[in-house]
């Protein structure tokens, strides 16, 4: 069981950057696929990167390929979200989420893959 907690969002101006920080405040991320999503008032929530425990694969989604960069510190129990040439569309809720390796397909960026999540960071791009 791991508890998972974002930080890092805030208020940025566009085409500015942010990294966010996911770690957790119980167990380990060892063994779990770490996925980012976001949320805008309104839309549905939506997957934009995972990153794979067993070699560390990464997949995006296609709306962010070339501007967000995820990333894994096994030894820090961490993964981050670099986000650059930030745009007022990527304003939303992001938020961290884990899936057992095993029991998963990867890559997924299904949100009911993911059985673990935190309570997510704000990130508003003003333009």
């Amino acid at each position: 069981q791991v508890q998972l907690v974002e930080s890092g969002g805030g208020l940025v101006q566009s085409g500015g950057s942010l990294r966010l920080s996911c770690a957790t405040s119980e167990g380990t991320l060892d063994y779990y696929v770490i996925g980012w999503f976001r949320q805008a008032p309104g839309k549905e929530r939506e997957g934009v990167s995972c990153i794979t425990s067993s070699d560390g694969s990464t997949y995006y989604a296609d709306s962010v390929k070339g501007r967000f960069t995820i990333s894994r510190d096994n030894a820090k129990n961490m993964v981050y979200l670099q986000i650059n040439s930030l745009k007022p569309e990527d304003t939303a809720v992001y938020y961290c989420a884990a899936a057992w390796e095993d029991l998963i397909v990867v890559p997924t960026l299904k949100p009911t893959d993911y059985h673990h999540w935190g309570q997510g960071t704000q990130v508003t791009v003003s333009s």
